[in-house]
């Protein structure tokens, strides 16, 4: 029986996933901010869950927590990073750029760092990151957000490099979510906003493929490659 690890899964993607985990018969390991949302998950997948409680913004306690986590599991054969975070900061206040940057970037640096080490031992794995579109362009209303998914992106694929050169046996995959009606969707006029559930399948899907990198819904590859191509005086009257 195959066992993932979803990091940040007391709701949204995370949750969703790790329900669609359980129902497709593996051992599901859990973390979150929030015991309670946990116990609730566990609860609900009815079947053994192992979970902990972690803030990744704490990485010195993240990094123990994980580790011990795969030890009480017997292992890990694939990590998923859920956490994170997105402020609207048009007024560039600090402390919601600090708490992006902790948590998208040192959070996330942190645990990709303990997966990949783990599994460059172990011989096998794969890492799951999950990124946004907002990492192809910076954005104005939340430029924390958008740089630390870019910087989410890059890392993914420097790990994938190094697994490449090292132990192809390794998998990374990076995904780019568009909008998900989650609570991290924010701002007015959205648009192409997918349901949960449809955008948990299509990255459960995209992982048990491989992919190295999938946009979700997969709509947003256009989006994506539009953002790419437009040149700078376009996308600054956007």
């Amino acid at each position: 029986m195959q066992k993932v690890i979803i990091i940040g899964a007391s709701s949204g993607i995370g949750r969703e996933l790790a329900k669609i985990f359980a129902t497709e018969g593996y051992t599901v390991g859990v973390t979150a901010r929030r015991l309670e949302k946990l116990q609730a998950l566990a609860d609900e997948i009815g079947t053994s869950v192992f979970f902990r409680k972690m803030d990744v913004k704490d990485t010195e306690g993240s990094i123990q927590s994980l580790n011990e986590l795969v030890v009480e599991m017997g292992g890990a054969d694939l990590v998923i990073l859920c956490a994170g975070i997105g402020h609207l900061n048009p007024d560039l206040d600090w402390r919601l750029e600090e708490d992006t940057i902790e948590t998208n970037v040192f959070g996330f640096t942190a645990m990709a760092d303990t997966a990949m080490t783990f599994f460059l031992k172990q011989g096998t794995g794969h890492l799951v990151g999950i990124s946004s579109i907002s990492a192809v362009r910076g954005d104005s209303t939340g430029p924390a957000y958008s740089a630390s998914k870019a910087f989410v992106s890059n890392y993914l694929e420097g790990l994938a490099k190094k697994a490449y050169k090292e132990n192809p046996a390794i998998k990374v995959t990076d995904v780019q979510l568009g909008l998900v009606d989650t609570a991290m969707a924010k701002g007015e006029g959205l648009f192409w906003v997918a349901p949960v559930e449809k955008a948990a399948k299509q990255i459960f899907k995209a992982i048990r493929a491989e992919k190295s990198k999938v946009y979700v819904t997969k709509r947003w590859a256009l989006i994506a490659l539009l953002l790419k191509l437009m040149p700078r005086f376009l996308y600054n009257r956007i």
